[in-house]
């Protein structure tokens, strides 16, 4: 699949309003949830991946590394072209929420072989950044690794009667990342959004990367890393911890770091979550 092209640029645009006003909320109280995840047996050991989807001048794809059956890891690798010949403000398609902010979006399909909770991935494109202004403004990616399908993602619509009571029907506490705070309202299409208040970005620092959460209807649904294509462009080496919630709704293989690395053997740029384990 490639971009997106037929969604409302009014909705999108209290979507993003949306996302500012709850970050100056972070006042918020937490609370959280999950998703069921595919377990078994297996002995294969290596990396397998999902089709290919072209991005920029190249492709993005999922790939889940096995070790005996067990993930290891999953991640999009993006190729070395996938960087460059980007759509920008003025290109077709996406969505236009306004005069500024512009997204574009890339939906990727899972392994056939896949022992995680994860049922796809979404990447968000944002040549120009999103709300708040200041923060988030900056050419970057956002990384949505869903536990829910992507008919079901869909149907997270303000067309729904139920919209604003799934929105505002958060997992309960001990289903959700210790710290985190839930931004008042959802993003249609995608869901509720949970910020870490000290993130570096939040405190005055230039944003790079960050990790967010997301809910939807009482459960946890995707986990989301957001980077910058700068800081992709700088080739790093980085990885670390994540906070994880005390609990979850269904067993399942569940990471507790992510890591946003080039390898320079394959070309391609990894974003991805590792140090899986059964919970």
């Amino acid at each position: 699949m490639g971009t997106t092209t037929g969604r409302d640029g009014r909705v999108r645009s209290r979507k993003m309003h949306g996302l500012g006003v709850g970050i100056a909320l972070l006042g918020v109280a937490a609370a959280g949830g999950c998703r069921e995840a595919s377990i078994a047996p297996s002995q294969e050991t290596g990396a397998v991946y999902g089709p290919a989807v072209a991005l920029g001048g190249g492709n993005a794809r999922v790939y889940v590394q096995l070790a005996d059956g067990v993930p290891v890891e999953v991640g999009v690798a993006l190729s070395e072209r996938a960087l460059s010949d980007l759509p920008d403000h003025h290109s077709p398609g996406g969505f236009r929420p306004d005069d500024k902010h512009h997204m574009f979006e890339y939906v990727l399909a899972m392994p056939e072989r896949n022992p995680t909770p994860f049922r796809h991935v979404l990447i968000d494109w944002n040549p120009g950044g999103h709300e708040p202004p200041g923060i988030y403004d900056l050419p970057h990616f956002d990384f949505h690794f869903y536990t829910i399908t992507d008919a079901e993602r869909r149907a997270i619509d303000p067309a729904d009667a139920e919209f604003a009571a799934k929105a505002a029907r958060f997992p309960a506490a001990a289903y959700t990342p210790a710290g985190y705070t839930a931004i008042p309202g959802a993003i249609p299409f995608m869901g509720a959004h949970w910020v870490d208040p000290t993130s570096p970005e939040l405190n005055g620092q230039t944003f790079t990367q960050t990790f967010i959460y997301g809910s939807w209807d009482g459960a946890l649904i995707f986990a989301e890393p957001m980077i910058t294509k700068a800081f992709l462009e700088s080739r790093p080496d980085f990885e670390r911890a994540i906070p994880v919630p005390a609990q979850y709704a269904e067993a399942g293989y569940y990471p507790a770091r992510y890591s946003i690395r080039w390898d320079a053997e394959s070309r391609e740029y990894r974003v991805a979550l590792g140090s899986f384990t059964l919970r």
